[in-house]
């Protein structure tokens, strides 16, 4: 009884029922599931029990080279005895005189590509999820003995309750066997680590290496080394060099940063993985309903004390209980990386002190969480240039004339007749790659700078394409972007990663534009300090600028040939600036409390 419905690559036909020889078991084939490299998966109905099996389907003919053949028969030697909750079931296999079958557990929600596909990118609660199931089912197989060297979303297959099942270990080997042939690459090269690249072979900690991929990819809907072509992506992969966007968590970004270290054993074990605060110290749900293939889940947090407080609130004051404000959890900023602990709701431009609680935005320089900060070379001082501004007098001077302003200032409102229309200079958009590399930002005009883990500085000029390079804040190189130095070559490429990720990936923080500048900026970043709730910014030109995570509000202290300027960005990225000296006449709460935050953070830049 068989029924012509489709023809296979091979030009074979393919029958509608196929049965098993030995067992005698019939069954009815359905839709393609997915196709490989060596053979297609369709969905098997058993027709007697009306069972649904996945099966792999691999051709005896003989365009099928034999290589195949034996992969095949070794996947079958090491998924046959596999039995785990979070591993595809094997059920077993058979062959007629077309093909080879194995049947295998059918996952009707397909696989985390498909989720990803629609959802673009999950959340971390989400990703807990699928991550501590990931783990489970790698540490079977690497208790086996088994390097599954395809890790990836597409091998990740979703069951009827949300379950992960991980499959497809058509590639996958054993560890004696990778010590046999250590020079094989193999995978899929988005998830190739370096040492497999560099051909040393695939460990334990290539799988690691892929889960840090997997990871940042569910969290951020791409590749962590995304690049123009093949070539690229594998430089990208060799040097380790990956950005992390605002939008991840300090615990996850620390994680990502872990898997994805460029030496093997610089990854951590499955175990200390489970271990990490990422899975541990954020919540998880228990389970995932089926409509989180398509849509993103709006996760509750109940508690039966505090439903029970508001419920007794609203009777004693009618109803005029709030819902606190929630301060555990991770913030998604709109540039920037590893945004956590908010501050506490800001109070409108405007609000006069006496409105806004006294403990709205704490001063906390003696807990003061500093979690990245970096400098430029110090300039080498010369007899002529006694008489300039050395880098610590830069942020002496704007210590003191914060100091000196938040002495002065009177609560109360900006008066409107101060405000100036002046297009000043500032960051509009940041990277924090100092991790690896250093930190990039875009300036109002354009231009795009880094100043590098070693010190130097390089700024890129996207009107005149001119580049000037820094050793330090006194000594410049100038040269057009096509015709670099030969020294410049690593960091010209890095340069231009940081331009064309923050131009796709980052939206600009403000409605602030400065001119297009008709000259080579000689202006470096001296310092950036990041702690737990904002960004300090120094540049050489005395321009002091501090960005806030949960509000996004911005304040920037510029000079011009009179006098100071203070600009104020808020939360709906409205600009306004006034010269420095009429806060005195008064100041809305909101400004002074981030005037005092920034000062706090120059004062432990000047400490350290």
């Amino acid at each position: 009884m068989e029924s012509t419905g489709s023809q296979y690559r091979d030009g074979q036909s393919l029958s509608f029922y196929i049965q098993d020889p030995k067992s005698g078991r019939m069954y009815r084939r359905g839709k393609l599931l997915g196709k490989g490299a060596f053979g297609r998966c369709y969905k098997f109905t058993d027709v007697s029990s009306r069972q649904v099996f996945a099966v792999k389907m691999i051709s005896h003919a003989r365009k099928i080279h034999k290589c195949h053949r034996g992969e095949a028969k070794n996947e079958i030697e090491l998924h046959c005895d596999l039995k785990h909750r979070n591993i595809v079931r094997f059920y077993h296999h058979f062959e007629d005189q077309k093909y080879m079958y194995m049947v295998l557990e059918y996952c009707r929600h397909k696989s985390l590509a498909h989720i990803l596909r629609v959802r673009k990118l999950l959340t971390e609660p989400e990703v807990r999820y699928y991550m501590k199931q990931i783990l489970q089912g790698l540490l079977c197989l690497h208790q086996q003995g088994i390097i599954h060297r395809d890790l990836k979303l597409s091998n990740f297959f979703i069951a009827k309750n949300m379950t992960v099942k991980i499959g497809d270990l058509g590639l996958a080997t054993t560890v004696e066997q990778c010590e046999t042939l250590p020079g094989v690459i193999c995978g899929t090269p988005n998830y190739l680590s370096p040492e497999v690249l560099a051909k040393s072979g695939h460990s334990f900690k290539s799988d690691i290496w892929a889960l840090g991929c997997i990871m940042y990819t569910m969290l951020t809907g791409y590749s962590p080394f995304r690049a123009r072509s093949q070539k690229e992506m594998y430089y990208f992969i060799r040097e380790g060099f990956f950005p992390v966007p605002a939008f991840i968590s300090l615990n996850a970004r620390r994680l990502i940063i872990s898997l994805l270290a460029s030496c093997p054993d610089g990854r951590p074990s499955l175990e200390e993985i489970f271990d990490n605060d990422f899975l541990t110290k954020g919540f998880t749900p228990e389970r995932l309903s089926s409509t989180m293939c398509h849509t993103a889940p709006n996760f509750t947090f109940t508690n039966h004390l505090t439903r029970l407080f508001r419920k007794a609130a609203n009777v004693l004051y009618r109803g005029v209980f709030q819902k606190p404000f929630c301060t555990d959890c991770s913030v998604h900023g709109d540039e920037g990386n590893s945004i956590i602990m908010p501050i506490n709701t800001p109070t409108p431009l405007g609000t006069n002190k006496g409105e806004e609680p006294e403990d709205s935005f704490r001063s906390c320089s003696e807990s003061l969480i500093v979690l990245m900060k970096g400098s430029m070379s110090p300039r080498r001082m010369s007899p002529s240039s006694q008489t300039d501004m050395t880098d610590e007098r830069v942020v002496e001077d704007m210590t003191v004339l914060l100091q000196k302003c938040l002495q002065n200032i009177v609560p109360g409102l900006l008066d409107p007749n101060y405000q100036v229309a002046c297009p000043i200079l500032w960051v509009t958009k940041w990277v924090d790659y100092s991790n690896k590399y250093g930190f990039g930002y875009q300036l109002s005009d354009d231009c795009v700078g880094v100043l590098f883990n070693d010190g130097s500085h390089i700024i890129f000029n996207p009107h005149l394409r001119k580049v000037c390079y820094s050793t330090s804040s006194s000594e410049h190189v100038t040269f057009p972007e096509w015709s670099p130095p030969c020294r410049m070559d690593i960091k010209m490429r890095i340069l231009q990663f940081f331009c064309e990720y923050m131009q796709e990936k980052i939206m600009e923080g403000g409605d602030v534009r400065a001119e297009p500048t008709l000259t080579v900026r000689t202006l470096c970043l001296l310092h950036f300090l990041k702690t737990d709730q904002a960004l300090l910014m120094i540049f050489s030109n005395g321009t002091l600028q501090v960005n806030f995570y949960l509000d996004h509000t911005k304040i920037i202290l510029s000079r011009t040939e009179q006098n100071y300027l203070l600009t104020f960005i808020d939360q709906e990225r409205q600009s306004c600036t006034v010269p420095l000296q009429f806060l005195k006449n008064g100041c809305p709460t909101l400004i002074a409390q981030r005037m005092q935050y920034g000062l706090e953070l120059l004062q432990n830049l000047q400490r350290t």
